[in-house]
Parts: C-alpha cells; structure tokens; sequence
C-alpha cells in the first residue's frame, strides 16, 4: 500500500522555504540593511531626532545669558513748521547710537542655564530610547515575515501531504482493500488544511505590509537565519545584573533622574525672584541737526553734530510681588516630590520589565529545546504509524494526524527561535544597554 515516507515529509517544507529564499535572493536584504533604511524613513524616529536638535538649540540659547547684549539703533525725523509771519523753517535731525547691556547678577541665571542643559540631555535620552524601540520594532517586525513565511511553507507542505494520502485512500477504495471512512477523512483533513493555507497566507501579507511601512518599500525580502540556527547566548545569566544594569543604564531612569534635577532648578529659580538683579548699562551715540536758519539763529538751535555717551549700573531689589514668589516656590517644592516619585517609578518599572524579559527569554530557550527534542520525537513517531498502518494495525486518520503533528512541531519550533532572538533584544531594552552592536550579531545570524 502507497504511503509517504517521512524523510519525504520532512524535505517538503525544506524545499518549499528553498524555493522561496532563491525566488526573492535578488532583493533579499538583511536586519542591518533594513534598519540603516529605516533610521532614514521612519517617522517617529526622525520625530524624536528633531525634538533632541531643538533642545541643544535651547541650550545654546540659555548661554546668551552668561553674555552681553548689543545693539544699534537709529533714526531720522525731517520737520516743517509754517508760523504766521510766513517764514517756514525746516530742519532734519538724525540720531545713531550703540546700546549694550550686561547681567552683572541675578541670581537666576545659573539655574535656568544647568535647566536647559539638563533639558538638552532628556532629549537625548529619548532619542536613545526611541532608537532601542525602533530596533526591536523594526526585528520583531522583520521576524515576524520570516515566521510567516514558514507558517505558511509547512502549511502548504501539510495540504500537498494530505493530498498524497487522500490520492492514496481514494486508490485503495477503488481497488477495495480500505473503507471510504479514511477517504473521507482524508478529504476532511484536506479542507481543514486549505483553509490554514488561506490563513497563512494573508498573516503573511499582512506582516509583509507592516514590514515595509518601516522602510517606505513594498516587497521587501528578509533574510533567513541560516543553518544551522546558533542561537546567541546572554552574557549573563544572573537576573539580577541585568535589573543593576537596567537600574544605572536605562534612557527612562535617567530621564527620571534628570527631571528631578530640573525640578530642583525649578526651586533655585524660584528662590532667586526674592533677590536684587544688577544689570550694567552703556550707550554711545550722536546726533546731526540741519535747519533753514542762518547766522546766529542756526547756532542757537543746535545746529551740527552732537555726540553723547553713556553708562550705568541698575539695581532692582523685589519688595512685593503679591505674593506671586511664594507660591511658585511652594509649587516648586511640591513638583519636587513629584519627580522623586516618578524617579522611584521609573526604577520598579524597569526591574520588573527587565525581570519579565529576562524570565521570557529563558523560558523561550527552553521551550525551544523542547521542540528539537519533540520535532525528532514526531518524525519517529510518523514512521512507525506509516509502518503501522502499512501491515494494518493503524489507520489513515492516525497517519494524517502524526503527519499534521510533525508539520506544526516544526512550525512552532522556528518561531520559538525567531521568538528567542527577538525577544533577547527586548531583554536589552528592557535594561537599557540595547545598541546598535546588538542588531549587527544578529545580522549576522542571516543566510549571507
């Protein structure tokens, strides 16, 4: 009696995920490829880049209070007076000058520059954390077509053998030596499997879409990992140097960190509105006077060139601001306790994210483990039911069901490595010290 071997099985999925690795070999690009492109395209990214641009803009303005003021000023007026005796007289007047000013003391000055530097440094914080997040979106996005595409190559390889043993049972029908209960259980399984490959294959569509958008491309190709997978090891299997790691790294604790510093300067600049400001003064300037008189007139007006300069020190001491100083101090001291607790916030956060990554990943390893051992496990246990239902003592629903184990075994097996990778990446996040370099070692997991 016809049966399909399992070798035979085990190739099929193979062949399909070869067959579809040489259709797209041209345009096949790598992680690393894709996130060069996506640094470039994606817009939450390039958002979080331009805030970061503009806070070191800020500071560099917040230095201009360390410095002195400049400026020029000038101004032309032309007059006519026409008086009752007929007689008009006209003049021109034109004045320049140099005015320049410079904070000699005020007490906010300082504080409100540490702020914006402090600022400039949140910014960049959350570029570092939005560069983490698109590098896992970016591979669990990548990761996700790759798991897909071999959802959907063993889902077609489950239906053509599924197919094989529904030709086989219609056979042994037709020649009398099977009932037509394992053909049309046969075709039930077959239809079951069409519709999974319907499925399959618009999951594979849609992840595609969301792969894509990341670059501004349309069918783009990932890379597999090559053969035989070599899952990367963590440098550290102690939970607890991860959530120490996460505690003196992570973009969110520092951001926390820096907010409590800011609100701190918040106090200072606060306190310094009940203190005098000095301020420095000095001008130097002239001005010309033409009119239509003549003689002695023209020289008792002023007529000709004058030239003035000066400077001065101005002192300006608060008496009483309606109370206006002593309640934004208070508030001040309250968003301080504030800050604290979303420092304290931040910290928890991060150690119970980074312990559920790090618990993640182990479980991810093992389970992958597990499958090897079961993917070995069912093709033996295939063998023998085909043996068995060769010489009678098994049936065709027994082969089809071992068939479909083996395929979807297989199935899980792969995503539990993809899953393996990304889910390292998310347990790097999740204690702040993912980097570029960490993307690159898993490109280089890649077919070449």
């Amino acid at each position: 009696m016809p049966f399909v071997t399992a070798s035979r099985l085990t190739l099929q999925p193979l062949a399909l995920a070869a067959g579809l690795l040489l259709a797209g070999a041209a345009q096949a690009q790598s992680l690393q490829e894709l996130y060069d492109a996506a640094r470039g395209y994606d817009a939450s990214y390039l958002a979080t880049r331009a805030t970061a641009e503009a806070a070191s803009a800020r500071a560099a303005q917040a230095e201009a209070l360390l410095r002195p003021t400049l400026g020029l000023q000038a101004a032309g007026t032309h007059a006519r007076v026409d008086p009752p005796s007929g007689n008009s007289v006209s003049s021109t007047t034109v004045t320049a000058g140099l005015q320049g000013k410079y904070s000699v003391y005020n007490a906010a000055n300082p504080p409100t520059i540490d702020k914006a530097r402090r600022a400039q440094a949140v910014a960049q914080a959350d570029l570092e954390a939005a560069e983490q997040d698109l590098m896992v979106r970016l591979a669990t996005a990548y990761f996700d077509v790759l798991a897909a595409k071999d959802a959907l190559s063993t889902t077609q390889a489950n239906k053509k053998a599924i197919a094989e043993q529904l030709a086989s049972a219609k056979r042994n029908f037709e020649v009398g030596t099977a009932t037509i209960t394992d053909t049309r259980e046969a075709q039930a399984k077959y239809d079951l499997a069409v519709a999974q490959e319907l499925a399959a294959d618009n999951d594979l569509r849609v992840k595609r879409v969301t792969l894509d958008q990341f670059v501004g491309r349309v069918g783009v190709e990932p890379k597999g990992l090559a053969q035989p997978v070599a899952l990367p090891a963590l440098p550290s299997d102690n939970v607890d140097t991860w959530v120490a790691t996460g505690d003196d790294q992570h973009p969110a604790i520092r951001k926390a960190r820096l907010g409590l510093e800011v609100a701190q300067l918040d106090t200072q600049i606060a306190r310094a509105g009940e203190r005098p400001t000095l301020d420095a003064s000095a001008t130097l300037g002239g001005q010309n006077l033409h009119n239509s008189l003549n003689g002695a007139a023209a020289t008792a007006s002023g007529v000709g060139t004058t030239k003035n300069a000066s400077i001065g020190l101005t002192l300006t001491y608060p008496l009483y601001t309606g109370g206006l100083t002593q309640n934004r101090i208070k508030e001040t001291l309250v968003l301080e306790d504030k800050a604290r607790n979303d420092l304290d916030f931040a910290r928890r956060s991060v150690s119970e994210a980074t312990r559920r990554a790090f618990f993640g990943v182990q479980s991810l390893k093992a389970q992958v483990a597990a499958y090897e051992a079961a993917e070995s496990s069912t093709k033996l246990a295939l063998e023998a039911t085909q043996l068995g239902y060769k010489v009678g003592v098994r049936v065709n629903l027994d082969v089809l069901n071992a068939q479909t184990q083996l395929f979807s075994t297989q199935r899980d097996l792969a995503k539990a490595r993809y899953d393996v990778v990304v889910n390292g990446l998310k347990l790097r996040q999740a204690s702040g010290q993912l980097r570029p370099e960490d993307l690159s070692a898993v490109n280089s997991l890649l077919v070449r």
